[in-house]
């Protein structure tokens, strides 16, 4: 054993411990958060705006803080930008995390000193918790690659300002910086096919290990190995045994990376983004993700039917229940009060809290009153590719209103890796599978008001190219799964077959 993976062991085990011991105090450390938060963004604008002396409970806080999106949190960032201090926590950002929003444009979200070690040490948690249940360290010496944004960070109002996974680069400890690749020459190019060029470069001949990003660019990213080598990438990485991957939900994407490994590896998922690290796997025995209950955020569950309402109802940890769709709302020490991140979840226990992602409040469709989540396009489709042994590359759903004497129907957009040898077949179980999942559908198909979906297949590299066409090729950019309108559909019906 070497050093690395030998030292390793005793501080994964305690880290381990001081997890499961978190387990028990989940909501005693919510309760602590929620007091802290008030204490100190009392003394922010954000706070005297919103008279938080006077917040004795959550109940108070319910009342004087509206749930938020990044629009509504717009001029508070234009103040810290313009180099006002306490304006929503203590002092000013160390960083602006910069992303795309799908209405505000580029979104500037603050990362604060006392923040930023929810975005390190989770991470560095799910590895430890990995270590500590399958006693395996070995890819603790080998190489390690984590396919990410630029570390150039530009400045916004003075504050360094980049994506996410770029800063979070430059807090990778020092001894894992002699085993990470690629380059930091490499890492710093814009231009991701080229940049994955350089990449497969450095890498192809490294003793790789671990390898972490989201799926579809690490398929990409495998993709190239095979092509450049000819060889499955199990075969030329031998000693590659941890995936790691995040930001998109893992299942769809999993048939056709282990395919393209030639094997099995052990996966941990992550839930990051920009606002903050939320949960991560800390079991490969247990299903779903470990909410993150003691890491400066204080989570707050609004019922998915009602996040657009006036009023809508706002749970806290101790009142969630399990198979529930909630709403992801959050209070942080990053400054991000009431925010509504986008994300839905579902818990699947709560003993203690683990969670899976169910889509985003604003991907799906109810064109025609069904209401459709990812979750369930998902499934449907997985469940169908499984039985049928077909990997799925990637895939998208939108409406078909029919503007002819034909009735309306989704429309699904699939990649495959390998056609369907009947596909009015494959669609029919598809469309079954949903209907299983989506009462709502399954009335406006069986009453005759839809007509059973239609699959569109999307030529090999179609959906790379179509994000190469918008210019959100590579780095943390993903496709939706369900759109309400036909805006991603109109682009992709240049790449059907």
């Amino acid at each position: 054993m070497k050093i690395k993976s030998l030292l390793a062991k005793p501080f994964a085990g305690y880290i381990y411990k001081q997890i499961r011991k978190g387990m028990e105090t989940a909501e005693a450390d919510q309760q602590a958060i929620f007091n802290h938060l008030i204490k100190v963004g009392a003394k922010t604008v954000f706070g005297k705006d919103h008279d938080f002396a006077a917040i004795k409970s959550y109940d108070d806080f319910v009342k004087q803080v509206p749930l938020r999106d990044y629009e509504a949190f717009k001029p508070y960032i234009e103040k810290i930008k313009q180099g006002t201090h306490n304006v929503l926590w203590k002092g000013q950002p160390i960083y602006f995390s910069k992303t795309s929003g799908t209405t505000s444009g580029v979104k500037y979200i603050p990362i604060t000193k006392d923040s930023i070690p929810n975005h390190i040490n989770t991470a560095r948690n799910a590895l430890l918790c990995y270590m500590a249940e399958t006693g395996n360290t070995k890819f603790a010496d080998g190489k390690l690659i984590f396919l990410s944004g630029s570390p150039v960070l530009e400045r916004v109002g003075g504050i360094p300002t980049g994506r996410l996974s770029g800063i979070v680069n430059h807090h990778i400890p020092k001894y894992l910086r002699s085993n990470q690749l690629p380059s930091f020459t490499t890492n710093c190019i814009e231009e991701w096919e080229e940049k994955l060029d350089k990449i497969v470069e450095e890498t192809i001949n490294q003793n790789m290990a671990l390898i972490s990003g989201i799926p579809p660019w690490m398929q990409m990213y495998f993709d190239r190995l095979t092509e450049k080598s000819g060889k499955k990438v199990g075969e030329l990485f031998p000693n590659f045994n941890l995936m790691v991957q995040g930001g998109v939900n893992f299942e769809p994407y999993k048939a056709k990376l282990f395919e393209s490994i030639g094997r099995k590896i052990d996966c941990i998922e992550l839930f990051p983004a920009s606002e903050g690290f939320f949960a991560f796997q800390d079991s490969q025995k247990e299903a779903g993700l470990l909410l993150n209950t003691n890491s400066g955020i204080f989570f707050e569950f609004v019922p998915a039917a009602e996040i657009f309402d006036e009023n809508p109802t706002r749970l806290t940890l101790k009142d969630v229940k399990v198979g529930e769709n909630y709403a992801l709302i959050i209070n942080s020490n990053a400054g991000l009060w009431g925010y509504n991140i986008g994300d839905t979840i579902k818990f699947v226990s709560t003993k203690p809290y683990r969670l899976v992602v169910t889509g985003r409040t604003k991907h799906f469709i109810s064109a025609f009153g069904e209401h459709v989540i990812s979750e369930e396009v998902e499934a449907a489709l997985l469940q169908a590719a499984q039985e049928e042994n077909i990997p799925i590359t990637e895939f998208t759903v939108a409406p078909k209103i029919s503007t002819d004497a034909g009735k309306s129907y989704h429309e699904w957009f699939i990649e495959f890796e390998n056609t369907p040898a009947d596909m009015k077949a494959f669609s029919k179980k598809v469309d079954d599978n949903l209907r299983k999942r989506n009462v709502y559908y399954d009335d406006l198909v069986g009453g005759n008001i839809l007509q059973q979906l239609k699959i569109s297949p999307v030529q090999k590299n179609g959906f790379i190219n179509y994000m190469k066409s918008i210019g959100k090729l590579g780095g943390q950019n993903k496709v939706p799964r369900l759109s309400n309108d036909r805006k991603i559909a109109a682009e992709l019906e240049k790449f059907v077959n």
